[in-house]
C-alpha cells in the first residue's frame, strides 16, 4: 500500500472573515456616534445654562424699578440713610454700635475692628419691593444683628462677672451706658467663622461671585414663570464688601446671606409663585408681598413694613444697554441650541441606522 507524501508542502489559504471586519467596523462606527450625541449633549446642557441665567437677569431687570435720584418710594437709597434708621433704635446694640464705627475715639476697640457691621447695612437690592419683602423675612431681630468676623470679636462685645451675670461696665454694654444708653434686651450676634458654608462654587466670570445654585425647572427644561432668582443671589455687595474674606477664604454671600436666605426664592408674584410650589424647597417671596417661609409652611394677611430695610443701589447706570445685549444673547443662544438639537438629533438617527444593520449582520 502506497504511503502518503509527507515531505510534500501543503499550501491552504484561509480567507480572512468578513464578518468579523464588518462587526469591528460598524462598533467603531457606533461608539464614534455614541461620543458625539455625549459631546452635543453636554454642549446642550451648557447653553440650556446660560440661556437660563440671562433670562433670570432679564426677569429680574424687567420686574424691578429703577432708583432715581428721587426716591420718594419709602426705601432708603443709602447705606447712610439705614444707618440713621438704625441710630434711632436708640437703645439697641445696633445703634450703640453704629455710633461706636462711627466716633474716631472709639473706633479702633477690639470688637469693632472684628466686626464687619450690622447685617442691614451689609448689603443693596435693586428696588423697593425686593428691598421690603426681604427685610420682612430676615425680620428686625436680624436686621439688626452685628456680624463679627471671628469668636474673639462676639466674646470682645459682652463681659461676664464671676457669677455670670452681665458686666455692665465692659464691651458693648460699657460703651452704651457712659453714653447714657443701655440696651434692652438680647440682641443677635453672628459669626462668620462658625457659618457652614455654601459649597457648590461660583457662577462663572460673575465679578458679584453669585453662587452657582442650580435653577429649579419644569419638566420641560424651562424655569417656573415669575422665577426671578435666589435670594442670595439678588443682593448687591460693594467691592469692600465683596473683598471682605474670613481666615479660611469664605466671603460674606456664601456665609452670611447664605445662611440667612438659603435657597430661597424670589418671583414676580404671589399667584406664579403659588404654582411654582413644586418646585420650591426652602422658601419663597414674591415682590407683591407673598411668602412662603419653607415648604409647607405659609405666612398670609397683610405685609408689615419694618423700618430698618437694605439701602438701594444707587447711581447712574448702564443697565438698559447691558439688558438690550443680554436679550440678543438669549436669542442667539436659542438659536445655536435648536441646531444642537438638530445635529443630536441626525447623529442618533445615524446610530440606531448602525444598530439595525449590526443586528441584521448577526
Amino acid at each position: 500500500m502506497s504511503q502518503p507524501n509527507t515531505d510534500t508542502d501543503i499550501n491552504i489559504n484561509i480567507p480572512l472573515n468578513q464578518n468579523d471586519a464588518n462587526v469591528d467596523n460598524f462598533t467603531n462606527q457606533m461608539k464614534h456616534h455614541e461620543e458625539n450625541i455625549q459631546f452635543l449633549n453636554s454642549q446642550s446642557n451648557h447653553l440650556t445654562e446660560s440661556v437660563l441665567d440671562l433670562q433670570v437677569s432679564l426677569g429680574r431687570y424687567h420686574s424691578g424699578t429703577v432708583v432715581t435720584s428721587d426716591n420718594g418710594n419709602g426705601a432708603f437709597r443709602t447705606e447712610e440713610e439705614t444707618v440713621e434708621q438704625i441710630l434711632k433704635k436708640e437703645n439697641s446694640a445696633a445703634s450703640i454700635f453704629c455710633w461706636i464705627k462711627a466716633n474716631s475715639q472709639t473706633s479702633n476697640l477690639a470688637f469693632v475692628k472684628d466686626a464687619v457691621g450690622v447685617v442691614a447695612t451689609l448689603a443693596k437690592v435693586e428696588n423697593d419691593d425686593l428691598s421690603r419683602i426681604l427685610s420682612e423675612y430676615v425680620g428686625l431681630e436680624t436686621m439688626l444683628a452685628i456680624v463679627c468676623s471671628t469668636n474673639e470679636g462676639v466674646k470682645a462685645l459682652e463681659k461676664y462677672d464671676p457669677e455670670g451675670t452681665i458686666n455692665s461696665n465692659g464691651g458693648l454694654h460699657g460703651i452704651g451706658s457712659s453714653t447714657g444708653k443701655i440696651i434692652n434686651g438680647r440682641f443677635v450676634v453672628i459669626c462668620l467663622e462658625d457659618l457652614r458654608p455654601f459649597v457648590g462654587g461660583f457662577v462663572d466670570e460673575d465679578p458679584q461671585k453669585k453662587l452657582a445654585i442650580p435653577k429649579p425647572k419644569l419638566p420641560n427644561g424651562e424655569c417656573p414663570p415669575g422665577f426671578l432668582d435666589y435670594a442670595v443671589n439678588m443682593i448687591h455687595l460693594d467691592s469692600n464688601r465683596l473683598s471682605h474674606l474670613t481666615a479660611i477664604g469664605h466671603g460674606l454671600r456664601e456665609t452670611l446671606f447664605y445662611s440667612l436666605f438659603s435657597r430661597l426664592q424670589i418671583y414676580k408674584t404671589r399667584n406664579e409663585m403659588m404654582l411654582a410650589l413644586p418646585y420650591i424647597t426652602d422658601g419663597a417671596l414674591s415682590l407683591d408681598g407673598g411668602m412662603i417661609r419653607k415648604s409647607g409652611i405659609f405666612a398670609c394677611g397683610s405685609r408689615q413694613d419694618v423700618d430698618v430695610k437694605f439701602p438701594l443701589i444707587g447711581g447712574e447706570s448702564d443697565v438698559p444697554l447691558v439688558y438690550t445685549e443680554a436679550e440678543g444673547m438669549v436669542r442667539k443662544l436659542k438659536w445655536e441650541a435648536s441646531k444642537l438639537a438638530a445635529d443630536i438629533q441626525r447623529e442618533q438617527q445615524l446610530l440606531d441606522f448602525r444598530k439595525s444593520n449590526s443586528t441584521s449582520q448577526d
